[in-house]
C-alpha cells in the first residue's frame, strides 16, 4: 500500500476512533493522521498474530475489514497515547 492511502486510511481511522473514544482527547489533524496512521500499524499487526501466529508489522489495507482493524488499532493507540502523556479521559 502506498503513503497516500495509509494517510487516507490513518486519517479516517484516527477520526472515527477519536469520535468513538470516550473523554476528551487533544490535538488536531496531524494528531489524529499520526494516531491512524499508528493504528493502522497496530491493527494490522494484531491481525497477521492472530491469524498466521507471526510477528510481522504489516499495515492495514485500504478496504472495508480494513478500516474496522485500523479504527481499533487506533483506540488503542489513543490509549497508550493517554498513558504515557499522564491524560486522563474525562
Amino acid at each position: 500500500m502506498n503513503i497516500i492511502a495509509w494517510i487516507i486510511l490513518g486519517l479516517v481511522a484516527g477520526a472515527i476512533a477519536k469520535a468513538i473514544y470516550p473523554g476528551r482527547q487533544g490535538g488536531g489533524i496531524l494528531t489524529t493522521m499520526i494516531l491512524g496512521i499508528i493504528g493502522a500499524f497496530v491493527g494490522g499487526t494484531i491481525v497477521t498474530i492472530v491469524e498466521t501466529g507471526k510477528l510481522q508489522l504489516v499495515a492495514a489495507s485500504l478496504s472495508i475489514p480494513g478500516l474496522i482493524v485500523a479504527v481499533i488499532g487506533a483506540m488503542i493507540a489513543i490509549f497508550l497515547w493517554g498513558l504515557i502523556s499522564g491524560r486522563t479521559s474525562a
